[in-house]
């Protein structure tokens, strides 16, 4: 990579920081179910969460909701790195594996593409090695800015 390519990167990497760090302050739901921001880059994040006793369902395994939940967030994350507010369009899982109590779960999100208003992500949830569920979020942007722009921040399209 160039220097100026790094340096894009490097810019655009620190406007996801910031904008994630802006919908963190009003993410009341992630942070009450214990989830932790990992990483963030543009167009990606890995949000963490532990599973506890209160988050178990009828079958003693984590909660297919909470579960999604986590990987919402990561898709939330991701999809509003860029400093476009979005939302998502529409959500699907599958759930590989269960998880129980004690599991540390992982959902790293991935930005597959971007076009007009729209976007494709990707979110794997692990736990160590094994998957856990795979999820796929399509988002919509609405307009507006989570963040102020630097003169440094970089806008890699869509």
């Amino acid at each position: 990579m160039t220097d100026s390519a790094n340096d894009e990167t490097a810019a655009a990497d620190e406007l996801a920081r910031r904008c994630v760090e802006a919908m963190w302050v009003d993410d009341v739901a992630s942070r009450a179910l214990g989830m932790e921001i990992e990483q963030v880059s543009s167009g990606c994040s890995t949000v963490s969460m532990s599973v506890r006793a209160d988050m178990t369902n009828g079958h003693g395994t984590a909660h297919g909701g909470l579960i999604f939940a986590l990987a919402d967030s990561a898709f939330a994350f991701a999809c509003n790195s860029h400093n476009e507010r979005a939302v998502a369009q529409s959500c699907d899982i599958v759930f590989a594996a269960p998880a129980s109590t004690g599991d540390r779960l992982v959902a790293t999100a991935v930005e597959r593409h971007r076009f007009g208003r729209n976007g494709i992500y990707d979110v794997r949830i692990t736990c160590e090695d094994k998957v856990i569920a795979e999820f796929r979020g399509r988002s919509r942007t609405l307009g507006g800015d989570l963040v102020a722009a630097g003169a440094d921040d970089v806008d890699n399209g869509g």
